[in-house]
């Protein structure tokens, strides 16, 4: 089966389980599972979803078909990666959820939000290499259900201490707690994570001290490197440079020399009425007259003392 049409089982007012295992599922139309009543309580769908699109139509399928009573959603085996927030709300009483046998990686905020009555919730067989603390906060939120956690390849760092703990304190029932054991490093393989201490997994101690250490000195060191490298460089554009800076130096200073001078001459024009009113003595004669006589371009004006009369 390739395709799951609108109302396709809107007839069949008594239905109470729907097997679609084993199939390639393209596309799901959004009214596909809307029965009349609501009488559906198992749905199946393992190893059917064809891609990610065929997720896309499940989820507005879920949403359309008010499936209100539905108990049983199996979704094992589809290569699922990922589970939008809010993805299960529209199914408010479901009680068992097979997500067993995907490639899921992580558990989000609000994965499983709305689904309160769930009872069982079988993770197993994907691709967790440890359960961060948004998803531990996720699965303790849903309270008296039965988790199921194993065979996934678990990677035994010190990231996955909270996890560890999490697994000896928390209400939460991980029915194959004794199960779930190490994939990597290689001489921590098949130990149980529930007998993991902090030292084990390399978050305390003194190996772990003296690597944190060595790190850090290494980091500053290397740190010191580039900074010298950088400082040797900035020189060495200086001094090769040496002519060509102190030239734009030197034009610089003389610029601002001519500025400030041009500004004092004006100033001391401005201030005195005698140089600011001198009579045109050139009046009355023609512009091109060749008498005209020229100031010559270095003459200067200087102010006359007032004791000399001409």
């Amino acid at each position: 089966i390739m395709e799951v049409g609108s109302h396709a089982f809107s007839s069949l007012h008594m239905l109470r389980s729907l097997i679609l295992s084993n199939n390639q599922l393209v596309l799901i139309h959004p009214e596909a599972f809307s029965v009349p009543g609501s009488p559906l309580q198992e749905l199946s769908l393992r190893s059917s979803l064809y891609n990610y699109t065929s997720l896309t139509d499940l989820i507005t399928a879920l949403r359309w078909g008010e499936l209100t009573n539905l108990l049983r959603l199996d979704l094992s085996g589809n290569r699922l990666v990922l589970l939008p927030p809010g993805m299960f709300a529209p199914l408010p009483n479901l009680q068992h959820l097979h997500l067993n046998n995907n490639s899921l990686v992580a558990v989000y905020n609000s994965t499983f939000s709305g689904i309160d009555q769930l009872l069982e919730l079988d993770l197993t067989r994907n691709a967790f290499r440890t359960i961060n603390d948004e998803g531990l906060h996720e699965l303790e939120r849903l309270g008296r259900v039965r988790l199921l956690l194993g065979q996934n390849p678990y990677v035994c760092t010190c990231e996955a201490q909270e996890f560890a703990n999490w697994l000896n304190s928390s209400m939460v029932r991980v029915g194959d707690a004794d199960r779930l054991y190490c994939e990597f490093p290689a001489e921590l393989r098949d130990v149980s994570l529930r007998v993991l201490s902090a030292q084990a997994l390399g978050c305390y101690g003194k190996p772990y001290e003296e690597i944190t250490n060595l790190s850090l000195h290494t980091s500053y060191v290397f740190l010191g490197l580039v900074l010298g490298f950088v400082g040797m460089v900035f020189l060495l554009v200086v001094y090769l440079n040496r002519k060509g800076i102190k030239k734009w130096i030197t034009d610089i200073h003389e610029a601002c020399r001519d500025v400030l001078e041009g500004y004092h001459y004006r100033y001391e024009i401005d201030s005195d009425p005698r140089l600011g009113h001198v009579p045109n003595i050139n009046q009355g004669r023609p512009r091109n007259d060749p008498h005209l006589g020229h100031i010559p371009s270095d003459a200067r004006i200087t102010q006359m003392p007032s004791d000399v009369t001409l």
